[in-house]
Formats: structure tokens, C-alpha cells, sequence
């Protein structure tokens, strides 16, 4: 295994939004530099509240990625076609986490990350935690040369399911390694939702008693949702998902997230591979 990429470390300078950038309500909670503490090269903030923390949870979706802002325990929407974009519309992000696999293995029998997200699970929910592609089968332009490629490297084939998000595992992976100024943390939704209330995820998140299980769970944990949780580009299991990996962010953000596994395997890309819950 090599050696870890350098830790893209905290960045407070706000990112240059684009002219189509969700704007704040003037309530919101300013980073105040002279009284909030940053070790650079780690996701842990010295501050008196997790709510003070400016997060972001970005899940994919029809429309590319929807963010999920979260300041002050209000929630606000973002959409944008790439992860690049939706990051770069928001100001003064400590941490994003994405529900995307990051650190994308070379051979074996599949990442320690997944093993023990699964655990976490009831059963009957441990399938939602898909094994992550090898990365030879993500770089592959069909799913017939993906699914051959996977066996080869792994013994296991690739699902459709698994194919379909190649593309923005990709994506993410790109951006992880143009180093973009932020930390950025791995989250599962299941396993984090999980970790709120583990009844929460006994229905499925598809369902109506699923998608009011998780509500109450976020709800639980001060968490102001949006008043319209369904938009142009994205469904309400789009949304929930991304505001509870807000919530595995700002857990990172002021180090009380566990790491899954510890320390994170690191593969050929040099990405530390780990589930942020």
C-alpha cells in the first residue's frame, strides 16, 4: 500500500461562487476567524458548538449533486451538475462529506470500509452497503468489460447497479486529487442514519414510513430540514440522504466522527479509504 495524499487540510476562505449560487439568509452563523481554532490538516475545530459549524453533505442525484448546507442546524438545498459546482457554491465549508466511495481498491476481496459499515447494520439493510468497485473495472466503458474486469481483479462481478456509478466515483475521485481546500470524509447515509436511531432504517428510505423514520431521526438531532424537501433534480430520499451525511460532517468537522476502519486502508491512488459515521 502506498503512503496517504497529503490532507487537503481546512480552508476558510470562501469559494468563488457562480453566478447561479444559492444564497443565505442573512441569519445564518459567520465563521468568526479570531475565535474559532483550525488545525490545518485534520477535521477537528476547537468551538463551543457543533452548530456553529459550516458543513456540507453532497449525495448524488438525478439532476448531478445535491448539497445539503448546513449552518446553525438549518438546512439549505444546493443542485449542481458536477461535485465541483456544488461545493464552489457555498462559503466558508470546513468539511464535505459525500456518500461516494473514495480510496478505490486494486485487487481483493473488498474494502475493510464496507465490512464494517455492514456490521453496523440490521439485517435485512446490510445490502444497501454496495462493495465498492475495483478501479480498473471503474475506468471500463461498458459494464461487460467493467464486469469482467472486476472478476479478474477480485473474483466478483460487477452488478449494473455498481456500474452506474462509476461514472461519479470518477468524478469524485478527480476532484479529491486536484486537492480542492477542503476536507472532504467518505459517508455512508444508512450507516450514519443508523448511528442516530437504528429503527430508523428498518423501512426502506423509498417508502413513506422509511422516509418519516429518517425525518424524525434528523429532527431528533436539532436539525431544521427545508420546508420543500422534493425539487427540480432530485427526489426526498435525494435530500434526507444528503442531510444526514451534513450530520457525519460536522461530527468530522469537530472530532467526534469514528472512522470505519481506523486507520483507513489506503490503496495504489494513495486516498485514505473510510466510512465517516
Amino acid at each position: 500500500m502506498k503512503q496517504p495524499l497529503p490532507s487537503p487540510g481546512l480552508d476558510t476562505a470562501s469559494p468563488s461562487g457562480s453566478a447561479g449560487s444559492t444564497t443565505m439568509n442573512a441569519g445564518s452563523t459567520t465563521m468568526n476567524a479570531g475565535s474559532t481554532t483550525m488545525n490545518a490538516g485534520s477535521a477537528t475545530m476547537e468551538t463551543g458548538s457543533t452548530s456553529t459549524v459550516r458543513v456540507l453533505g453532497v449525495d448524488g442525484c438525478p439532476g448531478g449533486w445535491i448539497g445539503a448546507w448546513l449552518v446553525d442546524d438549518a438546512v439549505s438545498v444546493v443542485v449542481a451538475t458536477t461535485i465541483a459546482e456544488v461545493v464552489a457554491r457555498v462559503e466558508g465549508c470546513v468539511v464535505v462529506g459525500i456518500d461516494m466511495p473514495m480510496g478505490l481498491p486494486d485487487s481483493g476481496d473488498q474494502r475493510a470500509a464496507e465490512a464494517l459499515a455492514r456490521r453496523r447494520l440490521r439485517p435485512g439493510r446490510k445490502s444497501s452497503v454496495f462493495p465498492t468497485p475495483m478501479r480498473v473495472a471503474c475506468e471500463a466503458p461498458t459494464w461487460a468489460e467493467a464486469n469482467a474486469l472486476n472478476k479478474q481483479a477480485c473474483g466478483r462481478g460487477l452488478s449494473h447497479q455498481g456500474f452506474g456509478l462509476t461514472r461519479k466515483i470518477l468524478e469524485v475521485d478527480a476532484w479529491v486529487r486536484s486537492v480542492p481546500g477542503v476536507t472532504v470524509a467518505e459517508v455512508h447515509p444508512e450507516v450514519s442514519f443508523a448511528a442516530i436511531d437504528p429503527s430508523c432504517v428498518v423501512a426502506s428510505k423509498k417508502t413513506a414510513a422509511g422516509r418519516a423514520a429518517r425525518v424524525s431521526a434528523l429532527e431528533s438531532t436539532g436539525m431544521s430540514l427545508p420546508a420543500v424537501v422534493r425539487g427540480p433534480g432530485y427526489a426526498v430520499d435525494d435530500l434526507l440522504d444528503a442531510c444526514v451525511v451534513a450530520w457525519s460532517a460536522r461530527r468530522v468537522a469537530v472530532g467526534e466522527a469514528v472512522s470505519l476502519p481506523d486507520p483507513p486502508e489506503v490503496f495504489s491512488d494513495g486516498i485514505p479509504a473510510a466510512i465517516r459515521v
